[in-house]
C-alpha cells in the first residue's frame, strides 16, 4: 500500500512538472514555428512568458510576415506588443502594403498604429480610394437666392501623413468652406445650376488636404437643391425696420405737437387771465379818476352812453345771424 502511494505521488508530482514545463515552453508553438522556416529559440519563447507576452500573439503574426516574403524580427514584434500596439493588424497591413508595392517600412506602420489609426484601413483605402459624403451645405449666391448642395469627396489615404495629419472631419469642413466661398461669389444662383462642375474646380484648385491624412482625387456635385430668397427676406426685414423706425419718428413729433397744443391752450389761457385782471383794474381805475377830479360825471355819462350803444350794435348785428341759424317754423 505505501509503494503504491508512493508512486501515485511521484506520478502527480510528474504531471505536474510537465505542465508546467509546457507552461513556459510551447512545444506546439515552437514546433510550428520550425515546419514554417520560422527560427525561434525556446529560451525567446520562456523569455516572452517571464516577460508576460502571450508568444501565440508573437509567433504567428511572425510566421504569417515569413510566408509573405517580409522581413520583420520577433524583437519588433515584442516591442511593439509591449507598447500597446495591435501587432496582428500591423503584420496585416505590412502584407497588404506589400502585395499592392506601396512603400511601408514596420516603424512607420507601427508609429500609425501606435498614433491610434487604423493602419490596415488606411492601406486598404490607399489602394481602394474611400468616397466621403458632406452634409448639405447652405451657400447664397450675390442675388441674393440659397442653395443647398452636397458633395461627394473621394479621398485616397496618404500613408506618409497619417501620423499628424488631419482626418476626414477637416476635409468636410473645407469642402463645406470652398462650397460657400465659389457660391458666394457667383452672381447669380442659375451660374451654379448651369455649371456645378465649376464648384468641383475651383474648390479642388484650392488644395483642400494640405495637412491631411488623405488625398483628394475628385470632389463630385451629387445634389443642388434651390431655397429661399435670402436677399428678398433681408430686403424685407430691412423695410420693417425703417417702417418701425419713420413710425417711432412721427409718434414722437406727434407727441411734440399735442405737448405744444396744450402749452399754447395753457399760455392762451393764461393771456385770457390778464385781461380779465386789466379789465378788473377799469372800475377802479374810474373811480379814482372821479374822486381825483380828472373825470367829470358828464363824462362817465357819456361813456356808458358809447357802451350802451355799442352793445346794441352788437345785439343787431347778431340778431340775423341767429334767426337763419333757427328753423323756419311753419305759419298757423
Amino acid at each position: 500500500m505505501a509503494t503504491l502511494i508512493t508512486s501515485a505521488f511521484i506520478l502527480v508530482l510528474i504531471v505536474a512538472a510537465i505542465m508546467v514545463f509546457l507552461h513556459f515552453v510551447p512545444l506546439g508553438l515552437w514546433i510550428s514555428a520550425l515546419a514554417a522556416d520560422v527560427h525561434v529559440s525556446i529560451i525567446t519563447l520562456v523569455g516572452m512568458r517571464m516577460r508576460r507576452v502571450p508568444p501565440a500573439k508573437i509567433i504567428l503574426p511572425l510566421i504569417k510576415a515569413n510566408k509573405a516574403g517580409l522581413n520583420v524580427q520577433v524583437n519588433q514584434l515584442e516591442a511593439h506588443y509591449l507598447a500597446g500596439g495591435n501587432v496582428d493588424k500591423v503584420v496585416d497591413a505590412l502584407i497588404a502594403a506589400h502585395r499592392a508595392q506601396i512603400p511601408l517600412p514596420f516603424e512607420r506602420s507601427a508609429a500609425i498604429d501606435l498614433a491610434g489609426r487604423d493602419v490596415l484601413e488606411a492601406v486598404q483605402m490607399s489602394v481602394n480610394p474611400k468616397v466621403i459624403e458632406t452634409p448639405v451645405v447652405s451657400a447664397v449666391a450675390r442675388n441674393g437666392i440659397e442653395l443647398k448642395i452636397k458633395a461627394r469627396v473621394t479621398v485616397r489615404a496618404n500613408i506618409d501623413r497619417l501620423v499628424g495629419g488631419a482626418g476626414e472631419p477637416t476635409i468636410i469642413a473645407r469642402v463645406g468652406e470652398g462650397i460657400v466661398t465659389t457660391v458666394g461669389s457667383s452672381e447669380s444662383h442659375n451660374d451654379v445650376l448651369a455649371n456645378p462642375d465649376d464648384i468641383s474646380k475651383t474648390v479642388l484648385g484650392k488644395g483642400l488636404d494640405a495637412g491631411t491624412a488623405f488625398e483628394i482625387l475628385s470632389i463630385d456635385i451629387a445634389d443642388v437643391d434651390v431655397g429661399r430668397n435670402i436677399g428678398a427676406e433681408l430686403q424685407t426685414d430691412q423695410a420693417e425696420a425703417d417702417k418701425r423706425i419713420a413710425q417711432a419718428k412721427a409718434e414722437e413729433r406727434r407727441a411734440m405737437a399735442v405737448a405744444k397744443e396744450q402749452e399754447m391752450k395753457a399760455y392762451t389761457q393764461e393771456m385770457e387771465a390778464k385781461v380779465v385782471e386789466a379789465q378788473a383794474d377799469v372800475p377802479h381805475a374810474m373811480a379814482e379818476a372821479l374822486r381825483e377830479g380828472r373825470l367829470g360825471v358828464m363824462d362817465y355819462y357819456t361813456l356808458n352812453n358809447v357802451q350802451a350803444d355799442t352793445d346794441m350794435r352788437n345785439a343787431i348785428s347778431t340778431a340775423g345771424t341767429d334767426d337763419k341759424m333757427r328753423p323756419t317754423q311753419p305759419v298757423k
